[in-house]
């Protein structure tokens, strides 16, 4: 038992003794004289803040943010009436222009599809400049029809000669047409079957006249014959006897049937000016009413009225927004339509555009990381006036303009005189040394993710030039010039700095391509970016 405790005592002696040294030695580690606490707050020695020279390659791009849109947004509105305007049911009850079947955004609209229907008639696509503007029928004639007949051509409907003049085969070619999309050509309305009894009624009221002013001619030709040939009289004026001195004339009584045939032949010569008058008077009433009649033929029969047709000059387009509901009046614009094809939108700084031109490629990115592939389709002026925010029309004629003038720029050089005209009229707009942003258009020839993404936010990333393989670079803060105007930079070399000249060639992410000009400079070298 003795020898149990005297263990247990030796033990703990061991242990207070282990704690003592390990206290000391912490409390010496932590213990530090005032010159050692003024040394560790003491700044470091000042030198230079250096960067490794690297072997890379560099790819210098613009990067901004655009907008995804489709091409060519225009209103879509109809020219007149759709059928005879105010139609009239066989009850005789007018009934107003109302949508019977509203047009659907989203919708591809191809040549010949009915794009709406009102008062249960279509509203029918055609591929043409010229806009409607007027219902074309019989004996019309113009360009609108010229590209009425060819439409009718393209969707197999023969209308004969493309002449420009509405003829009966044009007027067939409507009517198998409208057959063909389950609708009936509109043809004469009561009013025009109404108007063409009438003429034709006025054309026979002429004729019946004309003939009954005949007739009263001859039988007053025959009554002055008579008269003539009955009077036996020996005196001058024999002709004048109406046959009632038919005995024989006595020479007193000479002078009295002279006088009285002088006057009977006055007024038989006035008789016949009055009829002949008549007589032209009557004709001219028949050439006039037949003249009307042949004028209204001319025009009566199958007619296209002005609201079922609606030219765009490319097809196909995308409905793109509706303004209108069944039932309502399609007054006014009835939706918005645009290209089919996707573009973006975007804008960059001035001195970004500089370095820009048309057919660069660019890589569009998603929100959720996807990629497409685009190009560069029109830089300042020309983008703002002929992507998504041309008018009726306007949109048109700029992105047709647009198309030819790409043809020339494909040629080396070409893209770069166009364009410097583009960003020159907007650097001026913004001021002398600060150029204003620059609106790009950029065309995606597969749209890929990004169908059905209009409107949707993008990253626009521009290559503008690459490194030949890998090359020297430095950060741009590495770059000195001297009062020569040369590029050097600063190496820290043997325990000093030395300078050597260097060229500079393409920048991009703050790192720029160096080519050692005087001296040598490798990769791994340290260079002076600050102190």
């Amino acid at each position: 038992m003795k020898r149990l405790g005297s263990r247990r005592q030796l033990g703990a002696l061991v242990g207070a003794v282990v704690l003592v040294g390990a206290g000391g030695w912490f409390a010496g580690t932590q213990v530090r004289s005032p010159a050692d606490a003024a040394a560790s707050h003491r700044a470091p020695k000042a030198g230079p803040v250096t960067v490794e020279v690297e072997r890379r390659s560099l790819t210098a791009t613009v990067v901004a943010t655009g907008t995804v849109a489709f091409t060519s947004p225009r209103p879509l509105s109809l020219a007149g009436s759709v059928g005879t305007g105010a139609v009239t049911s066989p009850a005789g009850e007018g009934a107003e222009q109302r949508v019977t079947k509203a047009p659907v955004a989203g919708t591809k609209v191809k040549e010949g599809d009915v794009l709406m229907t009102v008062n249960g008639r279509p509203v029918l696509a055609l591929a043409g400049s010229v806009p409607m503007y007027r219902a074309m029928g019989p004996g019309a004639t113009g360009d609108d029809v010229k590209q009425l007949q060819k439409a009718l051509r393209r969707l197999g409907f023969d209308p004969g000669s493309a002449g420009g003049t509405f003829g009966r085969a044009t007027a067939t070619a409507v009517t198998n047409w409208y057959r063909n999309k389950g609708y009936e050509a509109q043809q004469p309305s009561a009013e025009d079957q109404q108007q063409l009894g009438q003429l034709q009624q006025a054309v026979s009221s002429a004729q019946e006249a004309l003939l009954t002013t005949r007739g009263g001619n001859a039988g007053e030709d025959a009554d002055t014959g008579d008269g003539s040939g009955t009077g036996a009289g020996t005196g001058t004026g024999g002709k004048a006897n109406t046959g009632t001195e038919t005995g024989a004339g006595t020479g007193a009584k000479t002078g009295t049937e002279t006088s009285a045939g002088t006057r009977t032949d006055a007024q038989s010569s006035t008789d016949q000016q009055v009829q002949a008058i008549r007589l032209r008077s009557a004709q001219k009433s028949l050439d006039m009413a037949n003249s009307a009649l042949s004028s209204f033929q001319a025009t009566y029969g199958t007619k296209v009225p002005a609201g079922e047709v609606v030219f765009f000059p490319e097809l196909p387009v995308r409905l793109d927004k509706v303004t209108v509901k069944t039932g309502d009046a399609p007054s006014g614009p009835v939706g918005t339509v645009t290209g089919s094809e996707l573009l973006v939108e975007a804008a960059v700084p001035g001195e970004d555009a500089e370095l820009l031109r048309r057919g660069m490629p660019v890589e569009v990115t998603t929100t959720g990381g996807e990629k497409v592939k685009g190009k560069v389709e029109a830089i300042g002026s020309a983008a703002a006036s002929s992507g998504t925010t041309g008018g009726d029309g306007e949109a048109a004629t700029g992105a047709a303009s647009e198309g030819s003038g790409a043809d020339a720029s494909d040629a080396p050089g070409g893209a770069a005189d166009a364009n410097a005209a583009d960003t020159s009229g907007t650097d001026g707009a913004a001021g002398a040394g600060t150029p204003g942003p620059v609106q790009l258009r950029i065309s995606i020839p597969d749209p890929g993710p990004l169908a059905g993404q209009a409107e949707a936010s993008v990253k626009v990333t521009i290559g503008v030039g690459a490194s030949d393989g890998k090359v020297l670079t430095v950060p741009l803060a590495a770059i000195r010039t001297s009062a020569d105007g040369k590029a050097r930079v600063q190496v820290e070399r043997d325990g000093g700095v030395r300078d050597v000249s260097v060229t500079v060639g393409l920048s991009a992410a703050g790192l720029v391509e160096v080519k050692p000009a005087d001296g040598t400079l490798e990769q791994g070298d340290k260079v002076v970016v600050g102190k």
